[in-house]
């Protein structure tokens, strides 16, 4: 049996690809959640969207109209936007964390009359004035998924509505994060979606039959391109977890062959390991070691000699956070340290670090296998190009550059200019061999009180790298004589921290105050300061009594710091970090507390 969708021809539509992947072995397993729950097969996922097209068609849904889906990540929601999209219609996702007031702007940015859902998100729709609601289970005035799969017309031509999609439909509405103001809704058609994974596969292989994890929100590009479009275009088995914390204990359950995550993942994983590591015997630490060494010198461009290296430990390790079926990871959303990079290397765990923007179906650059330089986020994908401006500012093009902001066609041509060359936002540089390093946003730039430009992105990624107890690092030092940062506390961390040492409050109020963990984030900064500039480095700091969660009023969904609403609601503690004159020489601890 032919193991792989046939591509010998480009599918023009997701719906053609996904009814090519389908096809190729309808028993192998396409979805199911992390317990087993949920489980389909591909002939079981196609005939599902069958179905489900069919009732949103009774229900009315047509070409062009627009359908909303507000869950957890779950098979009905592979099962539903697939769906919708056979329909010539366009699904997009709500954050979960969305407030009535979010929810009701999008609702009237996209225009549509239903909305997919579960019981635990009603409350928030309805207050947001919901059209007709569909839930996967049910609820007095709501449609149930069932009702709505046997109320299809048998006589709906499911063939011909999906061979009738065309390559310019949209496949989804994308809404931007907000760091300065309401969401946009970033336009993309079949036709750029399907453009961004396949330069993406071209550049990182995947097979029928690959497993992946998905646990970021659908909301969020990332989780749409590898663990939606790229699983329904390439035969790709999609297992969900429904809270992303859990992601953790899962991987050793699932044990994906491919896999994608943030930073901050990346780092816990990290930290878990480092205590584990802390922990055991001497030789494994110093295989680790080795392995540190090894590549942080061929990073250095020094030659390293060969030597006999006993894998068993490094294996050992993978097979203990369940990555040792990994083929490639992927690492992308915010600035990653290269530490935490050189770590998984050095284990056997290479991750390819991935740029892109909601704008670009979030594909535009990658390293790969054969062609990882850690520290950049890789060479332009295939059949596209990047450019510096004159300002620095990274510029890109290719095919999967979004077709405009909805209804924004102001902002729209202030994005993309007459030759489709898309203004990233981005400040960035690319090297002889094409490698691009981004290195802030453009219009974050700290320009202290000597005129010194400075990037607060890489400040506070170079601490984050050094500290692990650290959430989030805010660097502060605009028209100021010195730099100082506003410190968030990881909750998972903070609480085994807590733990360890018999505290009966792990709240982010009462560690904020504990003088052992002021020393402790205290050492940390210490630590990043030393491979930062002088005029970098962070001179003081505060821990703020909150844990912070995506979006939020100081958190995007997508984990992006909103500096302005944080500059407004922790200005007291600002104004403490600079009331002290002159500042000290390396990182201080706040008054009365002592290493």
């Amino acid at each position: 049996m032919n193991r792989e969708p046939d591509l010998e021809s480009a599918p023009r539509t997701l719906c053609e690809a996904f009814q090519r992947a389908a096809a190729v072995d309808p028993a192998a397993p396409a979805l199911r959640t992390v317990d087993g729950g949920g489980e389909h097969s591909w002939g079981q996922y196609a005939a599902r969207v069958r179905s489900i097209a069919a009732g949103l068609h009774a229900l009315g849904v047509r070409p062009g109209d627009t359908v909303a889906l507000m869950m957890v990540n779950r098979p009905e929601f592979h099962l539903c936007d697939t769906a919708i999209l056979h329909l010539g219609a366009t699904p997009f996702s709500i954050y979960n964390t969305s407030s009535p007031d979010q929810i009701e702007h999008l609702f009237a940015s996209a225009g549509n009359q239903v909305v997919i859902t579960e019981s635990q998100f009603l409350d928030r729709l309805q207050a947001a004035g919901a059209p007709t609601v569909v839930n996967l289970g049910e609820a007095v005035g709501t449609l149930s998924l069932a009702e709505l799969e046997s109320s299809g017309d048998p006589a709906f031509d499911f063939e011909a509505s999906w061979r009738a999609v065309r390559p310019d439909d949209l496949g989804t509405l994308i809404y931007t994060s907000g760091t300065t103001g309401p969401s946009k809704g970033v336009e993309l058609t079949h036709a750029q979606l399907l453009a961004a994974v396949q330069a993406l596969a071209e550049w990182l292989p995947v097979r029928f039959g690959d497993v992946c994890i998905s646990f970021l929100p659908a909301a969020h590009i990332a989780d749409r391109t590898i663990n939606h479009y790229l699983a329904m275009t390439h035969g790709i088995t999609v297992i969900s977890v429904d809270n992303p914390r859990a992601v953790g204990a899962a991987l050793p359950l699932v044990r994906p062959t491919i896999w994608g995550a943030t930073p901050a993942v990346w780092q816990r994983i990290r930290a878990g390991l480092e205590l584990a590591l802390a922990d055991g015997p001497a030789e494994v630490r110093d295989a680790v070691a080795a392995q540190v060494r090894r590549v942080e010198a061929e990073r250095a461009g020094e030659s390293v000699p060969a030597a006999a290296v006993d894998g068993a430990p490094l294996a050992a390790l993978r097979e203990r956070v369940g990555l040792d079926r990994v083929r490639w990871a992927a690492c992308g959303a915010a600035p990653v340290p290269a530490e935490t990079l050189v770590f998984f290397t050095a284990l056997g765990v290479p991750i390819y670090e991935v740029w892109g923007m909601s704008e670009t179906a979030g594909i535009a650059t990658t390293n790969a296998p054969g062609h990882n330089r850690i520290g950049s986020v890789g060479r332009v994908v295939p059949g596209c190009a990047v450019k510096i401006d004159a300002d620095g500012e990274l510029l890109f093009a290719g095919p999967q550059v979004m077709r405009g902001y909805r209804g924004r066609a102001e902002a729209t041509a202030e994005a993309i200019d007459a030759g489709r060359w898309l203004r990233t936002g981005d400040v960035a540089r690319i090297d002889a061999d094409g490698y691009v390093t981004i290195v802030d946003r453009k219009k974050e730039i700290i320009i202290n009180a000597a005129g010194k430009n400075m990037s607060p992105a890489n400040i506070e990624t170079t601490i984050r790298a050094a500290a692990p107890l650290i959430a989030h690092a805010v660097a502060i030092g605009d028209r100021r004589d010195y730099v100082t940062a506003l410190v968030v506390l990881d909750p998972e961390m903070a609480a085994a921290w807590a733990a360890e040492r018999g505290r009966a409050d792990s709240s982010a109020s009462a560690l904020a105050e504990d003088p052992e963990m002021q020393a402790a984030v205290a050492m940390g900064i210490q630590q990043g300061n030393a491979k930062l500039s002088r005029v970098e480095q962070v001179k003081r700091f505060r821990i703020v009594p909150d844990y912070w969660a995506p979006g939020g009023e100081v958190l995007t969904p997508t984990m992006k710091l909103r500096r302005r609403p944080i500059a407004e609601r922790y200005a007291a503690l600002i104004d403490e970090l600079y009331a002290a004159a002159p500042p000290p020489a390396v990182c201080s601890l706040p008054p009365g507390t002592s290493r």
